[in-house]
Parts: C-alpha cells; structure tokens; sequence
C-alpha cells in the first residue's frame, strides 16, 4: 500500500467502462483463488462458502431483462471489500445454474455493469481501475460536486446497457454484517432517471430495483484468534495483556467483551488528551466506566465516540473551511472532496510545468490535506458502530467486526498506510439473500408532478429499500 501523500498530484480522470468477454472470463476462471486466497494486503478473502437465498428471484429477471420487458438495478449491501467478489460469485455461479434448474435459458454474459467510486483506485493501485473498466463498471466521484460525466454514464448504462447495474447504496464499507448505514439517494435517482429515459424513448419496459443482503460469519467461532488479537491491541495500547486460557474458559462472550470495552476506554482517553493538547479542542474530563458504577458503560462510551468524531471532523473542516453540516458520513464526504481538491489539482493543467518553487508549495499544500484527511478517515472507520451491536447478539463474528475496525486504527496511526492489510481470523462463509423486486415505476407518477413531489419519491423509495435491506439481514 502506498504511503501517505507527499506531492500533488494530477486531476482525478472518469475512467469509463470498456467491457470485455475476454477479461469476464478470465476473472470468472480466477474466482476460486480470489475468494480463497489473500492476492492484495488490503483484501481479507479466506472465503470458503457462499450460500444464497431466492437466487431464482436473480434467474427470472435476467430472462425478463433479456426478452425487453424489464431494466433492473442490483442494490447490494456494503459490509467488506470482499462484497464485489460475493456478487461476481452470485452472477457468474449461482444464477446460471439456478436458471438451468428452473428450465430458464438465459444469454451469455450473465454479468452486470457497475459503478465504483473512483477515490478505490488511490489507496488499491490503477492496475484496478484497468481491471474494472473492462469487466464493465464505471467511475464515478462522490461529493458534493456532480460528478456529470459519472452520473450521466452511469444513467446510459441502466436505461440501455446490455447487462443490468449493480451499486452499494451505502456508498462505503461499515465493517457491519448486522448494521445497514444510511443510503445515499442516488440509486433512488437512478431509478427514476432510467424510467424518465424510456418514457422518453417510448418504451415500455418496468424499472426494478432489487435489495441484496451479504453477511459473513466464520465457519468456526474464531475465540482464539480473537485473543491473539485482542493481545496484539493491547500491547500495541501499552495495556498489560490479558491472554486466556481458552480450555478454561466457559463463557467466553463475557471475558472478550470486557476487554474490548477496557481497549475502547484507552483508545478513547488516549484521542481525547490527543486533540485537547495538540489541537487545543475543549474536550471535558471523562469519568471512568471502572469507577463510575451508576453509569451504562456502552452509552458513556459511545457518547465519548460520537464527541471525539465530531471534534476530529471539525479539526479538518476547519483547515478547509467547511461548515460541519449533516450526518458524520455527509461531513465525512465533503472533507474527502475538499481534500482531493488540494491534492489532484483541476486548476493546474501541467503540474510538471510549474516553477520548481510553486511545484514545491503545491506538494506542501497536498500533504498537509492528506495529513489533515486523517481525521476523517478514523471518523469514517466507526460511522456504525453503536453501543448495543455486540451486547445484543455477543457473537464471535460480531466481536471480530468491532476488533478489526480497531485494528485499522491503530495500523492507520502507527503505520501511515491508507487501508492496511488486516490479519485473517479463520475461514469465512457468506449468506447472500434476495429480496423482492421494488418497482421505481409504480413511484413514477408522484416523482413527476414537481420538483418537491420528485424529492419527496426519492426519499421514500430510498427509504423503502433501506427497511428491505435490514430485513433481509434480520
């Protein structure tokens, strides 16, 4: 992975999509190494089973979408960068063979365009870039900029592509099997764009979108590694360590998670006396979980968790300039935006042309924003985590979550790596689930009438597939 951003760099190209059967099928005979084995520091993989429910859901509109009658959006859940493997897996798998169960012949390529955020290629390498634009996705930039050249691809592709699309509506990973974060309204747009397209084209085709749940879990409870992870986080904490005899132990749940809630106490007080003394930021005094008997320890924590985000993000907004409006997860895309602004710099055409002296405050200018991006990277590892998620269902999938996402924490802080390589727990298995279709077409009429009926569709229809997805991982 690379280290952290040094010079400025050039603007940030859309890189459009250039689909090619050739590369479909050499990614399609790779799949088994790539869910199995870890190619990439950043990619967990050790993914040895993937079950899906209703796949046959998948089967008929692929055959609907094949005969005209009907253009479909995939909007699958965003948990872990292993997520785009476990839908080449449901496309390239387990819908072929479901749709020969069923009798459905369907035409090859039973693939899917996509959309990914170009900001992946910073931190994975542009070989990925190359990679994705001939399996058939297409760019886009996030931000509070329209990214026109993104949106207007990615609108063609839904109303006249020949595959279907397939986007995360949560926008980025959570670290959360269990946890669905707030969508962002552009899938519901999308929608609505694509039903405008063909009523314009005088065409008669229904617009779906159909929700897809992912979730992980370990094949076997990974308690040990767990311990010797929990170990490594304490040591690195300057914590004493706390390693358990596993043949000992009966109830395990409790021990770890006293430990993690120990860990997320340092880790805390260590962040606050951080930006109360190095960025003047008037943070009170905590009281201690240990000491204060009367207090609930999860609600206390995660009151601390949220205060120290937003005192992070305002940290970085205010070296930007920037208004702190909106949920952590809208702040935290605004200060990317900005960030990128100062470090692949639109407003210089020729960065090899400058000045040796300008070329010399421009790399100053971009690393300070990298620097100053820092903040709202750790604020963007924890947008999701609660104070019952591990209390409610003390799983070892659910302890492992809440442990990794400590884990690249701490890596981002000791190692200067953008997205570091995560240590492997145990093999994993994933269930996929397919919801019922959700027509955007029988919420056309409302969305048409004006512009405050347009907004207000798009929100329920937003809304409308955020509870189909909780449900299906419920």
């Amino acid at each position: 992975m690379p280290d952290s951003i040094q010079h400025a760099q050039p603007r940030l190209e859309f890189i459009p999509q250039r689909f090619n059967p050739v590369v479909l099928q050499l990614a399609q005979w790779l799949l088994p190494f790539l869910l199995r084995l870890r190619l990439r520091p950043w990619l967990p993989a050790g993914i040895s089973r993937i079950e899906v429910k209703n796949a046959e859901i998948l089967a008929e509109l692929y055959q609907q979408f094949q005969a005209g009658k009907v253009r479909f959006l995939m909007a699958f859940r965003h948990p872990e960068v292993d997520d785009p493997l476990c839908m080449f897996y449901l496309l390239s798998r387990v819908v072929p063979r479901v749709a020969r169960k069923q009798g459905i012949w369907l035409q090859y390529p039973i693939h899917s365009h996509f959309i990914y955020e170009r900001g992946m290629l910073l931190w994975a390498g542009d070989w990925l870039g190359w990679f994705f634009s001939h399996l058939g996705g297409t760019s886009i930039r996030r931000g509070k900029r329209l990214d026109r050249l993104g949106i207007q691809t990615a609108r063609d592709l839904f109303a006249n592509g020949k595959m279907p699309i397939a986007v995360a509506p949560e926008g980025a990973t959570n670290g959360h099997s269990g946890i669905v974060s707030p969508l962002e309204p552009g899938v519901a747009q999308l929608g609505f764009w694509c039903v405008e397209d063909l009523h314009k084209a005088n065409r008669s085709e229904k617009v779906l979108i159909v929700p897809i749940a992912i979730q992980y879990s370990y094949i076997e409870p990974p308690w040990s590694k767990l311990d010797w992870l929990l170990s490594k986080l304490e040591a690195d904490c300057g914590l004493s360590v706390q390693c358990i005899d596993q043949s000992d132990v009966s109830n395990p749940e409790e021990i770890f998670y006293q430990r993690l809630l120990r860990l997320a106490e340092h880790l805390l007080t260590e962040m606050e006396n951080f930006y109360r003394r190095f960025y003047h930021q008037n943070l009170p005094e905590p009281i201690s979980i240990a000491t204060d008997k009367t207090a609930n320890p999860n609600q206390v924590l995660v009151a601390r968790l949220h205060r120290l985000q937003d005192t992070a993000l305002k940290v970085a907004e205010q070296y930007f300039e920037l208004q702190p409006h909106g949920n952590f997860i809208d702040r935290c895309r605004r200060l990317e935006e900005a960030g990128w602004s100062y470090i692949y710099r639109d407003d210089i055409p020729e960065l090899n042309a400058l000045p040796r002296f300008k070329r010399g405050l421009a790399d100053w200018v971009a690393a300070e924003a990298d620097l100053r991006m820092r903040h709202m990277r750790l604020v963007e590892s924890f947008v999701a985590v609660t104070g019952t998620y591990v209390q409610e269902k003390p799983t070892a999938e659910r302890f492992a979550e809440i442990a990794l996402l400590i884990f690249d924490t701490i890596a981002r802080i000791t190692s200067n790596k953008k997205l570091p390589g995560r240590p492997r727990l145990g093999w994993r298995q994933v269930q996929m689930t397919i919801g019922e279709p959700i027509s955007v077409t029988e919420y056309w009429s409302t969305y048409q009438s004006d512009r405050r009926a347009a907004r207000v569709a798009v929100t329920e229809l937003t809304q409308k597939l955020h509870s189909a997805l909780e449900k299906l991982i419920s």
